[in-house]
This record gives structure tokens, C-alpha cells and sequence, in this order.
């Protein structure tokens, strides 16, 4: 086989993958919305849920998600980011390795980035339901809160944290070192080059790990219903009071996202239009989803010509 062909053929089966998942999110995107969005109206976003009645709607599960959304970002991108910081710049570059003759300092320095690319790279293999398990014991028993937003948020936080890691690892790599020793060169400090020239430069692969990790809490049930809850509250939108238990900006208390109420109304089958729900809150899921996709794409854009005046 000549080079030609062989490239040829490389380019068709590329064309071939990318075609197969266009098509595979095009079928599921039209199926739920053709099952589900006859049944999307103003009433049905807004209107609580009705217990073994039908008419019932998912507004106080769309909030919760949105509301789990920020408090679970409000973690985990500046975990993520902060360790990902770290270990570009900080930590240097390779694994620990005993039989290296390395100063003690520089010994300490590469058993801890060892230490860390092991925790990272564990956490990325747990399954989401032992991390619901771990959040059980450790956010919700142990802190004695109970099943609540804020349980929820940790646990997704321990969840999407090694995938924040990771990409933001990555996209803070690719920026050229050349960047950086002109910043350095013309006296800037350690932190000045990082803050202003190379996460501004990073900025476009960062914000696709927020949306990467944002997705994920959308999507998640397994890991909530052992921290965040099935049921919620008869939320007050009139109280903005934290601390109030009917407040829809309480983190304390329990909060059934629309993910878990997908899976709760499958699984018990209590009310009489179980299918108007459950395809109707499908249909509303990809639907946010797919929104809040392009819209952190395009405000990623805005920001970053923003930052770099391009």
C-alpha cells in the first residue's frame, strides 16, 4: 500500500467517525425532542410536581439543577485550576523515581507530584456511585447536614475534579514557553506571568473543562440520590432568605435535581401521566444542556478576545 492510499484511506475513516457521531447525536437529540417536546410548555417548566396526580410540572428540579450547577463549579474550577496551576508550573515535570540522586528539596517536590498524578488518575476511575457513597458518609451523616444542595455539590465536586484537573493540566501546557520568558524577562513575577499571560492564553481549553464538568452535573443521578436527595421542599421563590428552609437559595436543604427526578418517577410509576413527565423533563434536559453548551462557548470567545485584545 503507498503512502497515497494509505492517506486517503486515513482521511476516510476519520470523515467516517465524525460523521457516526453527528449522526448518533442528531438521532438522540430528535428522538427525545420528538417524544418529549410536545409536552414542553411555560406551564409544565414552571409547575411543581404533583404527588399521584397528574398536570404536574419540573420548575423546582430545573432550578435545583442550575442552583447545584453554580454551587458545584463554585468548587471545583478553582480546585481544578488551582492544582492544575500547580502542577505545570510548581511541581515541575516527571514522576518520582527513589533511585534518582535529586537534592532533598527536589526529591519532596517529585514524590508529591507522583503522589498527586495517583490520586488524580484514581479519582478519574471511581465510579459515580461509590462517590455518592463516600458522599453519604463523609457530607451527609458525618457533617450532620442531612441530604442537601451543598452535600451534593462536594460530592460532584470530588467527581468532576480529576477531569477539571486533567484539562486544565493540559491546556496550560500548550502555551508557549516563549510567552512566558518575555513576561519574566521584562520583570514581571512569577505570579504576574501566570495571571496575565499564561491563563489568558489557556483560556479557551479551560473553559472547555468547565463545560466538560458542567455537563456531567447536569447529567448526574447516581452520586446525588445518596447526598443531594430525592425530594425537595415546597420552595417559596418569594424568599430569598439562605437560611430559611423553604428559600430556593438554601444549600442546607434537600434538592431532587431533574436528572434524579427522571429517574425517581421511572422507578416508582406513582402518578398517572408518568410518561408526559418523564419524556417531557428528557426533552427539557438536552435542551438546557445543548443551551448552556453554546452559550459558554460563545461567552468563553467574548472573554478571551476581552483578555487578549484580539
Amino acid at each position: 500500500m503507498n503512502a497515497r492510499l494509505a492517506d486517503r484511506l486515513a482521511t476516510v475513516f476519520f470523515w467516517l467517525g465524525a460523521v457516526i457521531i453527528i449522526l448518533l447525536l442528531a438521532a438522540l437529540v430528535g428522538y427525545l425532542l420528538f417524544q418529549g417536546g410536545r409536552w414542553l410548555d411555560p406551564g409544565f417548566i414552571t409547575r411543581p410536581p404533583e404527588n399521584l396526580k397528574a398536570g404536574g410540572g419540573v420548575g423546582p428540579q430545573l432550578f435545583n439543577s442550575f442552583y447545584l450547577l453554580f454551587l458545584a463549579m463554585l468548587f471545583t474550577i478553582p480546585l481544578g485550576v488551582g492544582a492544575g496551576i500547580y502542577l505545570v508550573e510548581y511541581a515541575g515535570k516527571g514522576d518520582y523515581n527513589p533511585a534518582q540522586d535529586l537534592p532533598q528539596g527536589k526529591k519532596a517536590t517529585a514524590f508529591l507530584l507522583g503522589v498527586i498524578n495517583l490520586s488524580v488518575e484514581t479519582l478519574a476511575s471511581l465510579p459515580s456511585i461509590v462517590v455518592g457513597l463516600f458522599g453519604l458518609l463523609a457530607f451527609v451523616v458525618a457533617t450532620g447536614w442531612g441530604y442537601s444542595l451543598l452535600a451534593g455539590a462536594l460530592a460532584l465536586t470530588v467527581l468532576n475534579l480529576p477531569v477539571m484537573v486533567r484539562i486544565s493540566q493540559e491546556a496550560l501546557q500548550t502555551v508557549s514557553g516563549d510567552l512566558k520568558e518575555a513576561s519574566l524577562a521584562l520583570g514581571a513575577s512569577r505570579w504576574e506571568t501566570i495571571w496575565k499571560i499564561v491563563l489568558p492564553a489557556a483560556f479557551p481549553g479551560l473553559v472547555t473543562g468547565a463545560i466538560i464538568t458542567a455537563g456531567r452535573v447536569f447529567g448526574e443521578a447516581a452520586a446525588l440520590l445518596y447526598t443531594a436527595g430525592m425530594s425537595s421542599p415546597m420552595l417559596d421563590f418569594g424568599d430569598w432568605n439562605p437560611l430559611h428552609p423553604n428559600s430556593p437559595l438554601n444549600p442546607f436543604r434537600p434538592a431532587a435535581t431533574l436528572a434524579v427526578h427522571i429517574w425517581k418517577i421511572n422507578s416508582e410509576a406513582l402518578i398517572p401521566d408518568i410518561r408526559r413527565v418523564a419524556d417531557g423533563s428528557a426533552a427539557l434536559l438536552i435542551i438546557v444542556v445543548l443551551v448552556f453548551n453554546l452559550l459558554a462557548r460563545w461567552f468563553g470567545r467574548y472573554l478571551y478576545r476581552r483578555m487578549t485584545a484580539s
